[in-house]
């Protein structure tokens, strides 16, 4: 464990420098510092030499140019027990550094500001930052390097403890954070560059990397014997989950990410107020209304035996009256923009009850990712996400009855949620409530039969949607059972006009999108 005698010192983010470059000239050790980090240094009466004159260059071209010289980067890429190495050094008269403390150009800030210029885009681009933190983290076991501000005080005091030294396992720990995180920067920064690429390259590049940086420990994954964390997409600067405060309730587990994440998704395809309710990753009721109450009130009724530990999510601010509504029910989470005083204190009568906050972009952040992931043994699927809806203009009508104004709002608000729900699924809908969903099966004329035994209400004057198309006539036999009125289906089946004849037969409605809702 070598005692520290030398460090380079050159940070963006200077929070906590001063105390940690303190602590380090106190120890004894020489401090070697570039631009404005050198000023703050030396403003807080700190030693310190510029880099320019350790290395006898001037900084040039702006600025671009720093700490890319042989002065620095041999001093940190020596092997101290390579002779030769040692023996080139002392020819050269270039000195060992032992020490890098680096923080990079704030990237990903950068890109996210309004009205910001590619060129300030393209200067915030960092070289001899991670040149150096790779450098030093090559050459671990003799150079610490140190790319976190929340790590110095945990530094100071190994350092104090150990007379100036550092042992192998933080050093090692270190460069594994220095790779993690320049792998992370680079990667913002390639997916900033597919955002700009030509119209005509592919959209799925030969390599992709995800930075992903890790939010917080769960308590399990989808079972107590697995371990997980949640982690947010670096690029990805939208409104999500990832995003969202939670104001109250016990910590959040796995698989309530994983119903909030659809909650969230399926509220948000609706602008008028609504109301989803979600168990086990799939909606068992979805409606909207005037009010938010009275949205919650026929989200509810379809199946209130499945919303007993359900997560739900609101679009418009939970008030006093939603509040009580949903006090009387057994809720994991709730997730909203926001909520009212009087609404929170009554939810505070609940404490293990997970209240979240989620936020409302404003502008269409640069950095958006709309890809789906899928993970695979091996490897991973990567698609465009399915983000796209049919209005009223792209419906075909391809039967004899046509539908009213009243049934087409109606079906397309039946498609919406079908777009959420696993497939196969069918879903019957009245005015703008779920009626009964049938979710996950392995066959559509069960999705169908099972949509009308979570019916709660007299199956009459309904709506249907599907997911996909009718592969045979058995479900409009079966839906004409169950009073349905009107029906939306992507098409393109091999048996369409039998389908279509069938629909005629019962007097159904039938319009198709030319688009399915595949969610496996």
């Amino acid at each position: 464990m070598g005692k520290i005698k030398r460090a380079v010192i050159s940070v963006s983010d200077k929070t906590g420098v001063i105390d940690f470059a303190k602590a380090l000239h106190s120890m004894g050790i020489e401090l070697i510092s570039t631009g404005g980090t050198a000023q703050s240094l030396k403003d807080a009466g700190l030693p310190v030499t510029l880099v320019s004159h350790y290395t006898g260059s001037p900084e040039i071209l702006d600025g671009r140019v720093k700490t890319l010289h042989p002065k620095i980067h041999a001093g940190l890429l020596a092997v101290r027990d390579n002779k030769e190495h040692q023996e080139e050094l002392s020819k050269l008269n270039i000195h060992l550094i032992d020490m890098v403390v680096v923080n990079l150009y704030p990237f990903y800030e950068t890109v996210m500001k309004v009205g910001i210029s590619q060129e300030e885009i393209i200067e915030n681009i960092d070289i001899g930052g991670p040149t150096m933190l790779r450098a030093a983290a090559k050459n671990y076991r003799s150079v610490a390097c140190v790319s976190n501000p929340q790590r110095y005080d945990t530094i100071i005091a190994e350092m104090q403890k150990n007379n100036g030294g550092l042992s192998l396992e933080t050093k090692e720990q270190l460069a594994f954070e220095v790779f993690s995180h320049t792998a992370s920067y680079d990667a913002v920064i390639a997916y900033y560059f597919s955002t700009i690429r030509k119209k005509d390259a592919s959209i799925f590049p030969q390599n992709i990397t995800l930075p992903l940086e890790k939010i917080q420990d769960l308590r399990y994954g989808e079972n107590p014997h697995q371990k997980s964390a949640l982690y947010k997409l670096t690029i990805d600067g939208r409104t999500h989950l990832t995003k969202a405060e939670q104001l109250q309730g016990k910590e959040l587990s796995f698989n309530n990410i994983v119903d909030l994440d659809s909650a969230f998704k399926l509220v948000s395809e609706f602008t008028e107020p609504a109301a989803v309710i979600v168990k086990h990753n799939n909606p068992c009721g979805v409606a909207q209304a005037q009010s938010l109450v009275d949205a919650y009130k026929r989200a509810y009724a379809p199946d209130p035996v499945s919303a007993f530990g359900s997560i739900q999510a609101y679009n418009r601010n939970v008030d006093g009256d939603l509040a009580r509504e949903v006090s009387s029910l057994f809720v994991e989470a709730i997730i909203a923009p926001d909520y009212s005083d009087e609404a929170l204190d009554i939810f505070r009568k609940k404490k293990n009850l997970r209240i979240l906050k989620y936020p409302v972009n404003t502008v269409t952040p640069i950095l958006n990712f709309t890809f789906d992931v899928k993970r695979v043994d091996g490897g991973a699927l990567i698609q465009d996400a399915d983000v796209q809806l049919v209005s009223r203009e792209n419906l075909v009508c391809v039967t004899k009855r046509q539908p009213t104004p009243d049934q087409i709002e109606s079906l397309l608000f039946a498609w919406k949620i079908a777009k959420h729900v696993k497939s196969n699924t069918i879903v019957f809908v009245k005015d703008t409530e779920t009626v009964g969903i049938g979710a996950g099966q392995m066959s559509r004329i069960d999705a169908t039969k099972l949509a009308a035994q979570k019916a709660y209400k007299p199956l009459k004057n309904i709506v249907m949607a599907s997911d996909a198309f009718f592969p045979f006539r058995d479900n409009i036999d079966e839906a004409a059972r169950y009073g349905v009125e009107a029906i939306i289906q992507p098409g393109g089946s091999v048996r369409d006009q039998e389908v279509i004849d069938a629909c005629n037969e019962f007097n159904i409605a039938m319009v198709v999108t030319g688009m399915r809702h595949f969610r496996h």
